[in-house]
C-alpha cells in the first residue's frame, strides 16, 4: 500500500478508532503511524505497547494482522475485548517489549514481521486509575508498577534507598533542579513514618519545592520515579537492539516517545545505525559503518497537529520516529 493511500485510510478511521480508544486510553498520531508502517492484508506487525488497542486497531482494519504485546494483563484484557472481531488475525502476549523476540517465539511465530510499533510511556488509563499509583493528583497507594512481574515499587524505593540514591534518580530521570533537597526532604520525614501514598509523598515534595507555575512540583520525581520503578529506559535500550531481529527486510520500525530522556536513545540509535560511512580522526579516510541496519525516515520527528494537541493535550510531548531495515546487509 502506498504512503499516501495508507494516510488516506487513517484519517478516515482515525475517529472510530479514537472514540472506541477513548475510554480506556486514547492513542496519539494514528494516521502518522498507518502512513509511516503502511499496514496492507497478510502484512504482520508487532505493536509493542497494545495498552487499549488504539494502534493495533488502526492496523487491524487495514487487513494486516497484529501480534499485541502488554505487560499490563488488565490493559492487556482490555486490548483483547477490544479487538475480539478481528478473531485469530490478532495474538495476544503478556509481556515487556523489551522480550518481543522471546514473546512471539512463546506464541510459535517464526516469520519475520512486516512492521514494529513502540509508544512509550504510561497510558491514560494508569495515570487517571488511582489505585494505580502514578497520578500525583488522585490518593492511592505509592506503586507505579506496570506489570506484576516488577517487584519493586515506588514505596519500596523512597523507603529504603539512601538520600544519595534518590537524589541521582530524580536528577537523572527527572531532570529535577531540586532533587539533593527533596532527597534529603524524603529521608527526613520517612524516620517517623514511611510513605505509603501517593498524594502524601506529593506534599512532602511541595513543602521544600514550592509551586513555580502550572506544574506540580512533584512532577518530575514522580516521572522519575515510575521510570526507575519499570527500567523503562532500559528496557526502550534492550528492545531497540532486539527488534531490529525479528524484523524482514524492508520493515519499518516506528518508536513514539513523549519525554526528552526517550526521545534521545531513540534518536541516538537510529542514526547510528543509519549511517552508511563513519570517519574518526585517526583514520585516514571514512569507512562503511559496519552497524548499519537502517535507513533513516525521519530527520526530524514527526509531531501531533494543533488539532490533536487540542482534543488530546497528553498528546502535545509526542514525538514519532521512524525507520526502514535494510533489504540487503550493511557491506
Amino acid at each position: 500500500m502506498k504512503n499516501l493511500e495508507c494516510e488516506n485510510l487513517g484519517r478516515a478511521l482515525v475517529n472510530d478508532t479514537n472514540a472506541i480508544s477513548a475510554n480506556w486510553h486514547k492513542p496519539v498520531l494514528v494516521s502518522q503511524v498507518a502512513s509511516v508502517l503502511q499496514p496492507a492484508p497478510g502484512k504482520l506487525f508487532l505493536d509493542g505497547t497494545a495498552g487499549g488497542g488504539g494502534h493495533s486497531r488502526q492496523l487491524l482494519l487495514t487487513g494486516a494482522r497484529v501480534i499485541a504485546l502488554d505487560q499490563d494483563p488488565e490493559a492487556l484484557t482490555r486490548c483483547q475485548n477490544t479487538l475480539s472481531e478481528f478473531g485469530d488475525r490478532v495474538q495476544f502476549v503478556e509481556s515487556n517489549f523489551r522480550n518481543a523476540m522471546q514473546a512471539l517465539t512463546s506464541i510459535g511465530v517464526t516469520e519475520k514481521l512486516s512492521g514494529a510499533l513502540l509508544d512509550i510511556g504510561v497510558s491514560s488509563h494508569q495515570l487517571d486509575e488511582a489505585g494505580r499509583g502514578f497520578s500525583l493528583m488522585r490518593e492511592g497507594p505509592l506503586d507505579m508498577r506496570m506489570g506484576p512481574a516488577i517487584r519493586e515499587s515506588a514505596a519500596d524505593i523512597v523507603n529504603t534507598r539512601s538520600a544519595e540514591d534518590l537524589a541521582s534518580i530524580f536528577y537523572r530521570y527527572g531532570e529535577e533542579p531540586n532533587a539533593r533537597k527533596i532527597a534529603a526532604a524524603i529521608v527526613n520525614r520517612r524516620a517517623s513514618s514511611p510513605f505509603t501514598t501517593t498524594l502524601d509523598l506529593a506534599g512532602t515534595i511541595a513543602t521544600v519545592s514550592p509551586r513555580k507555575g502550572p506544574r506540580h512540583p512533584a512532577t518530575r520525581v514522580f516521572q522519575a520515579l515510575r521510570i526507575e520503578v519499570n527500567d523503562e529506559l532500559g528496557a526502550l535500550r534492550e528492545a531497540l537492539l532486539g527488534i531490529p531481529k525479528i524484523l524482514a527486510p524492508g520493515a519499518r520500525f516506528a518508536v513514539i516517545t513523549f519525554h526528552s530522556l526517550e526521545d534521545r536513545i531513540v534518536k541516538v540509535f537510529f542514526k547510528e545505525h543509519s549511517r552508511e560511512w563513519i570517519d574518526r580522526p585517526e583514520w585516514p579516510r571514512p569507512r562503511k559503518n559496519p552497524d548499519r541496519l537502517f535507513h533513516l525516515l525521519t530527520n526530524h520527528p514527526i509531531t501531533p497537529s494543533d488539532q490533536e494537541v487540542s482534543e488530546n493535550p497528553r498528546a502535545r510531548s509526542a514525538k514519532l520516529r521512524v525507520v526502514e531495515k535494510l533489504k540487503e546487509p550493511a557491506q
